[in-house]
């Protein structure tokens, strides 16, 4: 036999309490499912957010420079013009050595024979061969420049084709530009988020783009000018730069 109301009344509120429970759980499963329902179709609410641009740019001398030297000869047998070429290339190499320049610091960066052709009456016929090459180096005493160049014409180099200053190893400055770009898109939205009347939350999302490094123009020099004195290279300076894009959340 169950115990009737009487003898067991905890026994029927808890039984009361847990229907109760139930409705109100039912109840709540109900609304979400017809909530979940008409929203079907429809694309959630974005966040309020304001992107901002941040710049920060770090100027700094270069540390290094890459001078390009060419030699050019032209014959009528390849075996003697290489022989030419190895010479003077040979006798270069000595010289940037005798300046302080390591052999990891000197390259070859091109070598090229060419036939040289004599065109008559429509006619085209070989008359000889040119060999051309040409030694990338770096220079990492930026005093000694002007002095390279004017060393490599003497023994034998008969083009110049540049000089190119940079910075060796930006990683330190690209860090400081960073934080520089950083604390400018901070800036700009604590300015932008004053101005509409509203808090910034949080970072949402962060993006880099490349760090850059502007290259000042390249000196260019003719070998006749730079064999009889050593020229005047002024390396300037550079910037470093950092550009980034934030996305701030607001309320």
């Amino acid at each position: 036999m169950f115990p009737s109301y009487k003898e067991s009344p905890m026994a029927n509120i808890a039984g009361i309490v847990v229907l109760c429970f139930l409705a109100v759980f039912l109840g709540l499963a109900s609304y979400k499912t017809f909530r979940e329902a008409k929203e079907v179709g429809h694309v959630a609410r974005d966040r309020d957010t304001i992107t901002i641009a941040g710049n920060g740019k770090i100027a700094s001398k270069p540390d290094l420079a890459v001078v390009n030297l060419g030699l050019y000869s032209e014959g009528k047998e390849v075996p003697v013009i290489q022989d030419e070429n190895s010479r003077k290339v040979n006798a270069i190499i000595v010289a940037l050595k005798q300046l302080g320049i390591a052999e990891d610091d000197m390259q070859t960066s091109n070598y090229n024979i060419s036939p040289k052709y004599d065109y008559t009456d429509g006619a085209q016929t070989v008359i000889g061969y040119t060999v051309s090459q040409n030694l990338t180096v770096k220079v990492r005493d930026l005093t000694k420049v002007g002095t390279v160049l004017s060393q490599a014409g003497t023994v034998g180099a008969n083009q110049v084709n540049g000089v190119n200053f940079s910075i060796d190893d930006p990683s330190e400055l690209e860090i400081q530009a960073r934080a520089k770009a950083i604390e400018d898109a901070r800036k700009k939205a604590d300015e932008l988020a004053k101005a509409m009347g509203v808090s910034i939350t949080r970072v949402v999302t962060f993006s880099e783009n490349s760090s850059s490094m502007p290259t000042p123009p390249v000196y260019t020099f003719r070998a006749e000018d730079v064999a009889t004195q050593a020229p005047d290279i002024k390396p300037g300076s550079l910037d470093v730069e950092a550009n980034i894009t934030v996305t701030f959340e607001i309320r």
